[in-house]
């Protein structure tokens, strides 16, 4: 598989678009990995507790690394802006940076979601949290139809990694949500696609041309 991305990176861009492209593989494949065991994985609680399939200190453990893991998505993100792969205008900017913020969001609320660890579900806690990570997704979504625009615009990227970042927004409203109103396994299903993604994405970051 070959990859025809930026022609052009700043030095700095240069260095930090291997560095982030790296640590965006790595930490797509290991949420895909994850949205896989909370399939798999044999439940230790009933479905009607808020951390299913795992006890409250295996929940703590696993939100702990998601919360890791969408900080390294962040930073994977954040390469489309500093490669010059998103353009250097105003689209771009505010598509990668709002990206970036909500997605250091959702990290927050996967910490947030700890405290809920002993709780029923559905209550009127988890109702909240799970209204949180419904807003920080969606800001994902819409931020990065944004930066995605941006890099098509930009032409930096040539062929179908292009329109890579556009397809992780989109994918946000269509079919990740309706995924995660379904049954556990397909919820976790459409994370691990996403997860997926964002490993190509991180691939795709990694192997441009400075």
């Amino acid at each position: 598989m070959s990859t025809s991305s930026a022609t052009t990176f700043s030095p700095a861009g240069s260095s930090y678009h291997r560095t982030a492209g790296t640590i965006g593989l790595w930490a797509g494949l290991l949420g895909a990995a994850s949205g896989i065991l909370l399939i798999v994985y044999p439940a230790a609680v009933s479905d009607d507790r808020f951390s299913y399939p795992f006890t409250a200190s295996g929940f703590t453990l696993i939100q702990s690394f998601f919360f890791v893991q969408h900080v390294c998505i962040a930073v994977l993100i954040a390469a489309l802006w500093i490669s010059g792969a998103a353009g250097r205008g105003r689209i771009g900017r505010i598509g990668v940076g709002g990206s970036v913020l909500w997605m250091l969001g959702l990290g927050v609320t996967e910490l947030v979601a700890i405290s809920a660890k002993d709780s029923p579900y559905p209550s009127p806690r988890t109702d909240t949290i799970e209204a949180l990570y419904g807003v920080t997704s969606t800001g994902i979504g819409v931020f990065l139809i944004i930066a995605g625009i941006a890099v098509l615009r930009a032409r930096q990227w040539t062929g179908w990694q292009r329109w890579l970042p556009l397809a992780l927004g989109v994918y946000v409203f269509v079919p990740l949500t309706p995924g995660l109103f379904g049954p556990f396994w397909l919820g976790r299903l459409v994370i691990t696609v996403w997860m997926l993604l964002f490993a190509l994405l991180g691939w795709t970051v990694l192997r441009s041309r400075s």
